[in-house]
């Protein structure tokens, strides 16, 4: 029978040397803009909470960020999201992407969200958006990872199905 070694980690203690950083901590120059695309299953892996909790450290960085969601992602703005009624959270965590987003709004984050998804694909009004998330036409997803790169902003792409 394999021996295990080591004594069992307990609360508090470290298991990675999580101090040591290899690259500087980048802060945004003057005027420099950030767009996060996301195509995005919410509740279908931790990869939308994660990019939203990217999208909030750019933002913190002095990056004008705006957070373009679209096909599936844009079901991460719901606003009626919740149960036994809208608001409530069922579970620690069932509302973590509302909460993020919140977040990141709050924080100056802009968050777009794509008409064409959420009309077509997910029967979703404009007023089911949570506040401050602006509808875009379905063009202007292009249009604004266009924009984007004629303003040599930092781009990052996301897709899971």
């Amino acid at each position: 029978m394999v021996q295990i070694v080591g004594e069992r980690a307990q609360p508090g203690d470290a298991i990675v040397d999580y101090e040591s950083k290899m690259f500087d901590d980048i802060q945004a120059n003057e005027g420099e803009k950030a767009y996060i695309f996301m195509h995005t299953v919410p509740y279908e892996g931790s990869v939308g909470l994660v990019n939203m909790l990217t999208c909030t450290r750019i933002n913190r960085k002095g990056f004008d960020t705006t957070l373009v969601l679209y096909g599936p992602g844009v079901q991460m703005a719901s606003a009626t999201r919740g149960f036994p009624t809208v608001g409530a959270e069922a579970f620690p965590g069932h509302m973590a992407y509302n909460n993020q987003l919140q977040t990141f709004m709050k924080e100056g984050g802009k968050v777009l969200a794509c008409r064409f998804a959420m009309a077509a694909l997910y029967g979703m009004r404009e007023t089911d958006l949570l506040e401050g998330v602006q509808a875009i036409h379905p063009l202007d997803v292009l249009d604004c990872n266009l924009t984007a790169r004629r303003e040599g902003a930092l781009v990052m792409q996301t897709w899971t199905l």
